[in-house]
């Protein structure tokens, strides 16, 4: 009863009132966006670039505003899942029940480019084996909760799912081979020689008003670095919405079109990109007739195999490892693409 007392007070008036006027404007969004267009803006319905305008002016403070209340509900989530503690639960556990621990930890937990390296010795050194800690490394970016819960409220249930379960199979699938593999000789030898420093069990139990805290950091944090590119992606996706043939793409990336999906891997790694950005893209490329299954190997690839992250970790491993990483995970990616154009 004290912890639901202590939530309740770190609730004030005015985030109740900024909530339901949150539900308000979120609910409006279609009739103030033709207002903006049609009215506001007097432009003329069935026009290429009123059409384009419209779904800009929809979209942006819709993926905005699912952005911020995801972002908020992951900060506390996250509040819960320290590294350190993440690199305790998975260490002393079997390889296979370890690559499917750490690859939904990879879910929740802290992650980002430039903290791969950092993770990538505490795991090591820490006796988690090489195959489950890419597992982790696997889930992370590309199984984004951001890009999960953004799917699930604009697609639906059935594509969030159908996202987390092709994304969690790639990390454990991928990591055990890469166990299999035994490649520890291309990590660098000085990961091995590192000192860490013991987990810290502090801070198990954090009062409610932190973890709120948390939260409202993560919004100040993570939306103040990406809204820029959540503009830039929804005003590319408006684009493809506006001017581009329905029937081109359905031709480029359509089911009919045999190497549309290992064109859509090499495409999306040179394209990195967070998952909010890309979302209103994937967006756009349903809409005009892309296939589900190519336009999910476009994403993944997109958010889970970037240049810069190959880049940070060639700092602790080998070319030959990094290739395989690469590799795996690739060619994971466009079986599930094939996999959903043939299926759905």
């Amino acid at each position: 009863m004290n912890g639901k007392s202590t939530f309740l007070k770190t609730i004030s008036w005015i985030d109740i009132a900024m909530l339901f006027a949150w539900f308000f404007l979120y609910s409006n969004l279609a009739g103030i966006s033709k207002w903006v267009t049609y009215g506001l803006f007097k432009m003329e319905q069935g026009r290429h670039l009123s059409s384009a305008v419209e779904f800009f002016v929809f979209e942006v403070p819709k993926v905005l505003m699912l952005l911020v209340l995801v972002v908020f509900g992951v900060g506390i989530i996250r509040s819960f899942f320290t590294p350190e503690r993440t690199r305790r639960i998975l260490s002393g556990k079997t390889e296979f029940v370890g690559n499917i621990l750490a690859a939904l930890l990879g879910v929740v937990t802290p992650f980002c480019s430039c903290s791969a390296v950092p993770l990538f010795i505490g795991f090591v050194t820490s006796g988690v084996p090489l195959g489950v800690t890419f597992s982790f490394l696997i889930s992370a970016p590309m199984v984004n909760e951001i890009a999960l819960i953004l799917l699930f409220g604009l697609f639906g249930w059935k594509v969030a799912a159908i996202y987390l379960g092709t994304g969690l199979l790639i990390a454990i699938v991928a990591g055990w081979m890469i166990g299999r593999l035994k490649m520890e000789k291309h990590v660098e030898e000085w990961v091995y020689a590192t000192k860490t420093q013991p987990a810290d069990a502090q801070n198990e139990k954090i009062p409610w008003t932190e973890r709120i805290q948390s939260g409202r950091d993560a919004v100040k944090d993570i939306v103040s670095r990406v809204w820029i590119y959540v503009i830039l992606g929804i005003a590319v996706g408006a684009g493809i919405h506006g001017y581009v043939p329905e029937g081109f793409m359905a031709s480029m990336m359509g089911k009919s079109a045999w190497w549309s999906v290992p064109l859509a891997v090499l495409m999306g790694v040179p394209m990195y990109s967070n998952a909010a950005g890309i979302i209103p893209v994937v967006q756009a490329l349903l809409g005009k007739g892309a296939a589900l299954g190519t336009v999910l190997a476009f994403m993944m690839s997109v958010i889970g195999l970037s240049l810069p992250e190959a880049i940070i970790l060639r700092k602790v491993l080998k070319l030959r490892l990094i290739f395989v990483f690469f590799g795996v995970v690739g060619i994971g990616i466009m079986i599930v693409g094939l996999l959903f154009n043939w299926l759905i």
